[in-house]
C-alpha cells in the first residue's frame, strides 16, 4: 500500500485529528518491475544485436553496442561523451552528414545517408547510417543510429560492374558481328562490327523487337538464325544454304539480299543463353561475312575441275594423236600413189582432211591441258587482231552472219606481250565466233584493246593483281549467258550449241587455257537478253617490240640534264619511270610517297615532279601538289595514274600541273609529256 497522512487543525491552528489515505499500488509496482525487466531486455538486445547501434544526444555518443565498436574499431571508453568527428576524414563531410541527418529527422523522423568512416586503425570504410528519433519534444534530441558497413558490397558491385563492362567490351570489339536478344526477342547487345556491317547504330536498335534486327539483312521482318536458336523451326531452317544444330548451338549460312552490294554471303553461329538455374534468358548470334571465302571456294573448285578435265583431255589427246598420226601419214602416202582420176584417191583425200581437222581438235585439247603453248615470242595483240580480220575464217564468219556489224577500238601504241601468236589468234577467233553466233538477226560485236595499269587488285570472275596489263575486250549484243551457266562456260564440252555443227564445246575451254598459260586473267560480264563482255588481261612485256610504230623521234624529247623527282608509292613503277627518264638524259631522284616528296623539296629543288595521283596509304597526288606549291610556288609537274583522267587530276592541272599521262609508262608518252612541260613558259 501507499499510505499518506496529514495533520488536521482547527481554526485556531490547534491539531485536532489525523487524516490518512491508503492506495493499493500493487499493480503499479508490478508494472514498474515489468518495465525494468523490459528495459533490461531491450538493453540486452541493444548490446547483443549484430547490427551496429549507437544512442546519441545532441550528436554526442551516449551508448553503443559491440557491433558498432567492431565496425568503427573504437572501444566504448574511446567514444562515450564524444562527438563522432573522429570517424570522418574531414570537417566538410562531418558537417554534410550532420545537416543531412537533421534534415531527414525533422521532416520524417528518420534519416538515411551514405558516407565514409575512418576506423581507429586509419582504414576507410563505406557505411550507411540510419538515424531514428527516440525523443521528439525536447531541445536535446536523442537518436538511435544504425550503422551498416557496405564496403564489401560496394567492392563486389564494382567488380560485378567491371566484369559486365569487360564482357560488354569483349563483345563490342569482337571481329564478328554480334547481337544478343532477350527471351522476348528484344535487342540488348549490338556490337561495333554489326554496326559497320548493317549501317545501324546501337542506339537505334537496342530495346527493339518484332524482328527489327532482320530488316538490315533481308529488307523485311522475319525470324533469323538467333530466333531459330530460341524457337527451333525445321521448316524455316530450309531457307539457309547450310544449317547444323548441336545442342543449344545452331550454325547456318545464307545470302543476304539487303546488304550492299546485294550478294553478301554470311555464316552465323547462334546459341541460347541460360541462367544459373538452366532457364533460357535470351540468345546470342555471331555473324561473319564469308563472301570472299565462298568466292575463293568456287574459284578453287573451278580450278580443280579444270585441272582434272585438263589432265583427262591431255591423256586422251596423246592417245588420239598417235592414232591420227598414222591416219594422216598413210592417207598422204595413198594420195601420192593413187592415180588422179581414181575414186580411191578421193576417199584418201577425205580421210586426210578429216584427220587434219581431228589434229586441230587435239591441239585444242592440248591447250586445255596446258601443254600446247611452247612458243614464247614478243607479239602485238593489235597485229594478231588485224591478221585475223584478213583470214578466210573471218570472211566465212562474216558471210554466215551478214546482219552482224563489227567495230574496233584498238589503242595506238599498245604494249606487247610474250607468248604464242598461234594460240592467242585461236583465242581471239573463238571469242569473236561465239560473239557472232550469240546474235540472232542484226547486232554488233565490238573489239577493243588498251593499255591499263591496275593500282589495286580487282575481284571478279578471276582475281587480278595490280600491275601493267594490255586488255582485250570482246563484247556483243547477243542473247547473253544465264547466271546458272556463267560458272560452267569454261568447262570442256559444255556448250549450248548443237554439238558437231557449230563447235566442239572446247572453244572457251581453249580460251581459258591460253589465258592461264600467258599468266593472264579473265573477267566475264553477261546478262540474258543484253549480251556479253569478255575481258582478257595479259601482263605486258617491255622487251624488244615486234614493231615500232612511227612516232616522235627520241631526240625530240631527250633531256638536257634537268632534275626530275619521281613520286610513286609502287617500287617497280618508281624504278621504271626513273630508268626511262635517266635514259633520256635527265638527272632523276625518286621518293616513296607524297610526304617524302614534300620533305625532299624542303631541302632540294627539282625542275619537274612526276607525280602519281593515287598513293595509298598516305596523301594523294592532288594534296601533295597543293603542299608542294606552298614550299615551291610555280613548281612544274606531270600527273600520272593508272586510271582515266579524274576531277582530282583536273584540279591539279588548274593549280598549275601540266600534262596528264596514263599508266602504264611508255617511253615516248612520258618523254614527250616531261619535255613539253619543261619547255612550257
Amino acid at each position: 500500500m501507499d499510505c499518506r497522512t496529514v495533520l488536521v487543525r482547527d481554526t485556531d491552528g490547534i491539531p485536532i485529528a489525523m487524516a490518512g489515505v491508503g492506495t493499493d499500488i500493487t499493480r503499479r509496482k508490478q508494472t514498474e518491475a515489468a518495465l525494468r525487466k523490459s528495459e533490461q531486455a531491450l538493453l540486452s538486445i541493444f548490446k547483443a544485436t549484430p547490427v551496429g547501434l549507437t544512442i546519441m544526444k545532441n550528436r554526442v555518443f551516449q551508448s553503443f553496442n559491440k557491433a558498432y565498436c567492431d565496425i568503427v574499431g573504437y572501444s566504448e571508453a574511446d567514444l562515450i561523451g564524444q562527438p563522432p568527428r573522429v570517424l570522418y576524414e574531414d570537417e566538410v563531410e562531418y558537417e554534410r552528414v550532420g545537416k543531412a541527418l537533421d534534415s531527414g529527422l525533422n521532416k520524417s523522423g528518420i534519416a538515411i545517408i551514405k558516407t565514409k568512416h575512418r576506423r581507429k586503425n586509419g582504414v576507410i570504410r563505406d557505411v550507411v547510417l540510419t538515424s531514428v528519433l527516440l525523443q521528439s519534444k525536447t531541445s536535446a534530441l536523442k537518436t538511435v543510429v544504425a550503422i551498416e558497413d557496405i564496403t564489401d558490397r560496394i567492392q563486389t558491385e564494382k567488380a560485378l560492374r567491371d566484369n559486365r563492362k569487360h564482357l560488354a567490351d569483349i563483345i563490342d570489339f569482337l571481329p564478328d558481328a554480334t547481337l544478343v536478344i532477350d527471351k522476348n526477342g528484344r535487342v540488348i547487345t549490338w556490337n561495333r562490327t554489326i554496326e559497320a556491317l548493317t549501317g545501324i547504330k546501337k542506339e537505334n536498335i537496342i530495346g527493339k523487337g518484332n524482328y527489327e534486327y532482320a530488316i538490315p539483312f533481308y529488307g523485311y521482318r522475319r525470324p533469323v538464325l538467333i530466333d531459330y536458336a530460341l524457337h527451333p523451326n525445321k521448316e524455316m531452317e530450309t531457307q539457309y544454304t547450310a544449317i547444323q544444330r548441336t545442342g543449344d548451338m545452331l550454325f547456318g549460312e545464307a545470302f543476304t539480299p539487303n546488304l550492299p552490294p546485294g550478294d553478301i554471303h554470311l555464316s552465323g553461329t547462334a546459341s541460347v543463353l541460360r541462367d544459373d538455374n538452366g532457364e533460357i534468358i535470351g540468345a546470342i548470334e555471331c555473324i561473319r561475312d564469308n563472301t570472299e571465302r565462298k568466292r575463293l571456294e568456287e574459284r578453287l573448285q573451278r580450278a580443280e575441275k579444270m585441272e582434272a578435265l585438263g589432265t583427262l583431255a591431255g591423256g586422251v589427246a596423246h592417245d588420239l594423236n598417235n592414232v591420227l598420226g598414222i591416219m594422216v601419214g598413210y592417207s598422204e602416202l595413198l594420195l601420192e600413189k593413187l592415180p588422179e582420176d581414181s575414186q580411191q584417191k578421193k576417199y584418201a583425200g577425205h580421210i586426210l582432211q578429216s584427220s587434219v581437222k581431228g589434229a586441230a581438235i587435239i591441239q585444242d585439247l592440248l591447250t586445255l591441258a596446258r601443254r600446247g603453248v611452247t612458243v614464247s615470242e614478243i607479239v602485238n595483240l593489235n597485229d594478231i587482231i588485224l591478221s585475223y580480220f584478213r583470214s578466210p575464217e573471218f570472211e566465212r564468219l562474216r558471210s554466215d552472219h551478214p546482219s552482224v556489224k563489227i567495230s574496233t577500238d584498238l589503242e595506238k601504241g599498245l604494249l606487247n606481250l610474250k607468248g604464242s601468236s598461234l594460240h592467242l589468234g585461236k583465242t581471239l577467233m573463238n571469242l569473236i565466233s561465239n560473239a557472232f553466233e550469240s546474235i540472232e538477226g542484226p547486232g554488233e560485236v565490238v573489239i577493243r584493246t588498251e593499255n591499263r595499269y591496275l593500282d589495286r587488285p580487282i575481284r571478279s570472275y578471276d582475281e587480278m593483281r595490280e600491275g601493267d596489263y594490255l586488255v582485250l575486250t570482246v563484247s556483243d549484243s547477243g542473247s547473253g549467258i544465264s547466271a546458272n551457266d556463267l560458272g560452267k562456260i569454261f568447262e570442256p564440252f559444255y556448250t549450248k550449241k548443237v554439238m558437231g555443227r557449230s563447235g566442239t564445246g572446247l572453244g572457251l575451254a581453249v580460251v581459258w587455257g591460253t589465258v592461264k598459260d600467258h599468266h593472264g586473267y579473265i573477267d566475264v560480264q553477261s546478262e540474258e537478253g543484253r549480251g556479253s563482255t569478255f575481258t582478257l588481261y595479259f601482263p605486258v612485256t617491255r622487251e624488244k617490240p615486234a614493231k615500232i610504230g612511227k612516232g616522235a623521234s627520241p631526240d625530240a624529247y631527250k633531256g638536257k640534264g634537268e632534275s626530275i623527282l619521281v613520286v610513286d608509292d609502287v617500287k617497280e613503277q618508281r624504278e621504271l619511270a626513273t630508268s626511262m627518264l635517266a635514259w633520256l638524259g635527265y638527272h632523276v631522284e625518286s621518293v616513296n610517297g607524297g610526304e617524302e616528296a614534300i620533305e625532299y623539296l624542303r631541302h632540294k629543288k627539282a625542275d619537274l615532279v612526276v607525280l602519281d595521283m593515287i598513293m595509298d596509304p598516305g596523301i594523294d597526288g592532288l594534296e601533295t601538289y597543293g603542299k608542294i606549291l606552298e614550299i615551291a610556288p610555280g613548281q612544274k609537274a606531270v600527273i600520272v595514274s593508272g586510271f582515266s583522267e579524274t576531277d582530282r587530276v583536273r584540279k591539279a592541272q588548274e593549280m598549275g600541273a601540266g600534262t596528264f599521262v596514263r599508266k602504264p609508262y611508255i617511253l615516248e608518252k612520258i618523254g614527250c609529256a616531261v619535255r613539253q612541260e619543261l619547255d612550257r613558259k
